[in-house]
C-alpha cells in the first residue's frame, strides 16, 4: 500500500515538474520573440538589419545565443519579482499599490540588468567596434526599453496566470463549501424528519392507552379486545412510521384498523366514509398521515349520537387525498401537543413535496394531501 502511495506521489510530482518546465519554455519563447520584434520596431530602418542578410552564420548564431541568454535572464528576474511580491504583497490586499510597486520594481530590475551586463561586456571584451557616444547611448537606451517591455510582458503573463490559478482555487473551494453546506443541510433535514417521525409514537400511545384504561374500568372484555386491536395497530405503526412514504393502499388498511378502535371508543358519535378511487390506491402518501388527520378531527370536534361527526376520506381529479370533516367545535378546547397538522406539513416540506392545502368553511374542515 505504501509503495502504491509512493508511486502516485512520484507521478503527481513529475506532472508538476513537467508542467512547470513547459510553462518556463513558453515564457522564454515569448521573451525571445518580444526581444526580436521590439528591437526591430524601435528602428526598422537601421542598416544593421540589411547587414544581417549577408552576415555569416556563425555571427547570426552568436547573436541568437546572446538574445536567448538575455531573454532567459530577464524572464527569470521578472518571475522572481512576481513570486516575491505574491508573498509580501498579495493582489487581494491592495491591488493598485501592488500594480504600481510591481511595475516600478520590474522597470528598475530591467535597467539594472542592462547596466550590469553592459559593464561586464565592457570589462571583458577587447574586440568591440568603435562607435560615437551618441550611437552608444542610443543603443543602450533601445536595449533598456526592450528589456523593460519584455519584463512587463512577462510580469503581465505571470500576473494573469497567478490570478487565474487563484480564481480557480477560489471557485473549487466555493464549490466544496457549497457541497459541505448542502450535506450539512441534508443531515439536519434528515435529523429533523426523524424527530418528527418519533413524535408520532408517544402521541399515538398516550391517546389510546388513555382510552384503554377507561374501557377496562367500564367493560373488561371490551378492554381486552381493544388492547388486542391496539397491539396490531401499534405493530403496524412501528414497522411503517420510520418510512418516508407509503402506498395509499397500505395506509388505508391501517386506517381501517384504526377506525375499529375509534368505533369501540366513541360508538355512533362518528361516521366514516371512505371513497378512494382505484387508480390512486397505488400512489403514495406519508405514513400515518390519515390517522393523524382523523385523530385531529375527533380531538377538536364534538362527537355525539344525536349530532355525529362525519369524516370523509376521498380523492379528487387533481390527484389529492382529502380528509374532510364536519365542523362541530368543542366549547372547551382541549390541550394540544401540536403534533397532528404541524407534523404532516413539516414532513411534506422537508421531503420536498408540495405542501398540504387546508381549507375551512362554516361547516367543513378540509385537508388536501398531495399524492406522491
Amino acid at each position: 500500500m505504501n509503495r502504491i502511495s509512493t508511486i502516485r506521489k512520484n507521478i503527481v510530482r513529475n506532472k508538476k515538474i513537467l508542467s512547470t518546465m513547459k510553462r518556463r519554455l513558453v515564457i522564454w519563447a515569448v521573451a525571445v520573440v518580444t526581444f526580436c520584434v521590439f528591437s526591430y520596431l524601435i528602428d526598422p530602418f537601421d542598416p544593421v538589419w540589411k547587414e544581417y542578410l549577408n552576415a555569416p552564420l556563425r555571427m547570426i548564431l552568436e547573436d541568437a545565443t546572446w538574445i536567448v541568454f538575455f531573454s532567459i535572464i530577464i524572464s527569470e528576474v521578472s518571475i522572481f519579482i512576481d513570486r516575491t511580491l505574491n508573498k509580501l504583497l498579495p493582489w487581494s490586499n491592495r491591488t493598485v499599490k501592488r500594480l504600481l510597486i510591481q511595475c516600478l520594481i520590474q522597470i528598475v530590475g530591467s535597467v539594472m540588468i542592462v547596466i550590469i551586463i553592459n559593464a561586464i561586456v565592457d570589462c571583458t571584451s577587447v574586440t568591440l567596434p568603435e562607435m560615437d557616444s551618441r550611437k552608444e547611448y542610443t543603443l543602450l537606451g533601445q536595449w533598456i526599453a526592450t528589456n523593460i517591455v519584455i519584463s512587463l510582458i512577462i510580469s503581465a503573463f505571470n500576473t494573469v496566470d497567478y490570478l487565474l490559478e487563484n480564481w480557480k482555487k477560489t471557485a473549487v473551494e466555493a464549490a466544496q463549501h457549497k457541497l459541505r453546506a448542502s450535506k450539512h443541510k441534508q443531515a439536519a433535514m434528515a435529523a429533523e424528519l426523524q424527530a418528527l417521525k418519533l413524535q408520532i409514537d408517544p402521541h399515538f400511545i398516550f391517546n389510546n392507552l388513555s382510552v384503554l384504561s377507561e374501557l377496562i374500568l367500564e367493560d373488561q372484555q371490551l378492554g381486552y379486545e381493544y388492547s388486542e386491536k391496539f397491539a396490531r395497530v401499534y405493530r403496524y405503526l412501528l414497522v411503517n412510521s420510520k418510512k418516508d412514504i407509503i402506498a395509499v393502499e397500505e395506509e388505508l388498511k391501517f386506517l381501517e384498523s384504526y377506525i375499529f378502535l375509534i368505533e369501540k371508543r366513541i360508538g355512533e358519535g362518528v361516521i366514516f366514509k371512505i371513497d378512494i378511487q382505484e387508480e390512486y390506491r397505488s400512489r403514495f402518501t406519508l405514513p400515518l398521515s390519515l390517522q393523524l388527520l382523523v385523530e385531529n378531527a375527533i380531538k377538536h370536534n364534538q362527537t355525539s349520537k344525536a349530532n355525529p361527526l362525519e369524516i370523509h376520506v376521498y380523492t379528487n381529479q387533481e390527484g389529492e387525498l382529502i380528509v374532510s370533516n364536519t365542523f362541530l367545535p368543542l366549547i372547551n378546547k382541549p390541550d394540544s401537543s401540536g403534533v397532528g397538522l404541524t407534523n404532516i406539513i413539516a414532513r411534506y416540506e422537508i421531503l420536498g413535496y408540495p405542501k398540504p392545502v387546508i381549507e375551512k368553511t362554516e361547516d367543513k374542515f378540509i385537508v388536501k394531501l398531495p399524492l406522491i
